[in-house]
């Protein structure tokens, strides 16, 4: 009987499992494809990523380096609001390669990754875990005693256990240009209903497009208005679910979500890298596989953590949908140098964000 089965090999299954398999436990891997692919997640992360990943990680992943970002409130053409640091604030990485470098880690730590099993049932029981797993030899069931459910926000394990879902699902979409760009700012509209667009540069590897929103909206006759803006075409295109808003419980009685599973994103952003492994940690830390009362520990360790942030992050989030003079005039007024960390919202109460709004 294995310790953990970690359905999914993306940033936060892989990290738990590298974690779990360090601390000595017996840890198998499912990932339904290749790791990596399909991609359906932007490559703009925080520089705090580098923390997570192996050693010499950032000189193979990295694409182009980020000091700033323009927003607008209309399309490519229109006045655009600069928010700057004279640093470099965030880094533009290959993300199908992100994902490889993590299962690798966990590989090398102990755990058995498994590419091309996809995990077509789950079923909790007094003692543990059977989960079946339709493989290259057919279906096989494996029984572990705990399950850990980082499969994305479609996940197959919240669903076979009743775990509750996330508060909203958005859509999003991403597209590619191959012409290099190195330019150090990223472009964010906030042209799209409940959320924004975004374009940004990936160096050598071209251009980044993307945008995402709620149901219901057409979101590839939006897409394709917006990359027309810029006068291009992108040839690939790729898209995906951004859960928002995580669910009151993410835990069973011998499981538990990590990542977008769990929604554990940052509401304003969407992106939910290192907010999932940050979740992972805390779960490597708390859960015991023997004793499913550590569940309990693990859902207060992550909410203690990341609670404010995500709440903060909604509040700011809501700024997106004010009437336009209101954008404007908070534009105007928070525009220019900048103390704010991308994945902490918290950050716009620093000392850091105090200064750049009163420079002496």
């Amino acid at each position: 009987m294995h310790d953990f089965v970690v359905v999914g090999a993306g940033p936060a299954g892989s990290r738990f499992a590298r974690q779990a398999a360090q601390g000595g436990h017996d840890v198998v891997v499912f990932e339904q494809g290749e790791v990596g692919e399909p991609l359906a997640c932007s490559g703009h992360v925080s520089t705090d990523l580098w923390e997570f990943t192996p050693d010499g990680a950032r000189g193979r992943l990295l694409q182009n380096e980020i000091s700033g970002a323009r927003f607008h409130l209309g399309g490519s053409d229109s006045p655009a609001y600069r928010f700057y640091k004279d640093e470099v604030i965030s880094n533009v990485i290959d993300r199908v390669g992100l994902d490889r470098e993590l299962a690798e880690a966990a590989r090398e730590a102990g755990a058995d990754v498994r590419e091309g099993h996809t995990v077509v049932g789950v079923a909790e029981g007094r003692d543990g875990v059977r989960v079946e797993v339709r493989g290259p030899d057919g279906v096989e069931t494996h029984r572990a005693r705990m399950v850990a459910g980082c499969d994305g926000p479609a996940s197959r394990v919240r669903e076979e256990l009743g775990l509750p879902e996330p508060g909203e699902l958005l859509h999003g979409v991403l597209g590619f240009d191959d012409e290099p760009d190195a330019a150090d700012f990223v472009d964010v509209h906030l042209t799209v209903p409940r959320f924004f667009a975004w374009r940004i540069p990936r160096g050598d590897a071209g251009v980044e497009y993307g945008l995402a929103t709620g149901p219901g909206a057409d979101v590839g006759e939006r897409f394709e208005s917006f990359t027309a803006g810029y006068g291009v075409e992108t040839d690939r295109r790729c898209s995906g679910l951004i859960p928002i808003g995580p669910p009151e419980r993410v835990t069973g009685r011998r499981s538990f979500l990590l990542g977008d599973a769990a929604a554990q994103t940052k509401p304003f952003t969407g992106g939910g890298i290192r907010y999932g492994m940050i979740a992972a940690d805390h779960a490597a830390r708390e859960v015991d596989p023997t004793d499913p009362g550590t569940l309990g520990d693990y859902e207060r360790a992550w909410r203690e953590d990341l609670r404010t942030e995500i709440r903060l992050g909604a509040a700011v989030r809501a700024g997106y949908s004010l009437p336009e003079p209101v954008q404007r005039a908070g534009m105007r007024f928070f525009e220019g140098e900048i103390g704010v960390h991308m994945d902490r919202p918290t950050s716009l109460f620093s000392r850091e964000q105090l200064r750049a709004l009163l420079p002496m």
